[in-house]
């Protein structure tokens, strides 16, 4: 994890308490069902990965217990910026974390940054777990959606705004970072990065990443893995 001010220790650290093991296995509908796919191509690819899907849903759910997967926010969907029938693998998580001068402080810029050197090469890895997606040629590329409560200070009775950064990957740069070809700095710029205040549109970042371990690393107080469960 490069050395950086803002981002020593204590800027990510999450407070959730947690006591005792996951439950034995994750809600199933996280995952969106193959008939629920809008193209022949998405039932296809849904069906035919279905166990991949199901085992990365558990992955997240298990081993990153700080992150959040809403209903039907693993499937593949296709990308609204790209014309055809382009079908990604894509999986929106929500990160909890405590408030953090140093970390809200940051411009927009650096704060995605931050998320992507965090989450999207260890999210990479496990969307890719299955030898048969990385595999599959017709799997167009990948979306990882990042979302996480924004740090400001907010009126009695206001709703906390969220913020959220949209990461598209085609397949071949994908896999030239799963081989090593690509370190993290430069897969950031091969991306796309669509970046969102609340339901505000802030258009595309350009992002100046690195390599960051915490996934890998960080352990949440108290919480203890199910029975048969292991951590990769």
């Amino acid at each position: 994890m490069r050395g950086r001010s803002w981002l020593a220790a204590g800027v990510f650290a999450l407070g959730l308490g947690f006591s005792g093991g996951a439950a034995a296995a994750p809600p199933d509908d996280r995952v969106l069902p193959p008939e629920m796919h809008q193209s022949d191509k998405g039932r296809a690819l849904a069906a035919k990965h279905a166990r991949a899907l199901r085992d990365l849903n558990a992955e997240i759910y298990h081993c990153m217990p700080w992150v959040e997967i809403q209903k039907h926010s693993i499937g593949f969907y296709k990308p609204r910026h790209l014309a055809g029938d382009n079908r990604y693998l894509s999986i929106r998580i929500y990160i909890e974390q405590e408030p953090s001068p140093q970390f809200s402080n940051l411009a927009m810029e650096q704060r995605a940054a931050a998320m992507f050197s965090r989450y999207v090469g260890p999210l990479l890895r496990r969307m890719t777990r299955h030898a048969g997606v990385r595999n599959d040629d017709t799997i167009d590329g990948f979306t990882m959606i990042l979302e996480w409560r924004k740090q400001a200070v907010r009126v009695a009775g206001e709703r906390p705004i969220h913020e959220t950064i949209a990461v598209f990957l085609e397949k071949v740069d994908v896999e030239e970072f799963l081989s090593g070809q690509t370190p993290t700095r430069d897969l950031a710029t091969k991306a796309r990065v669509l970046a969102f205040s609340g339901e505000t549109a802030l258009g595309d970042l350009r992002l100046a990443a690195w390599d960051d371990d915490f996934v890998s690393t960080f352990r949440v107080q108290n919480y203890q893995l199910a029975p048969g469960v292991v951590c990769q």
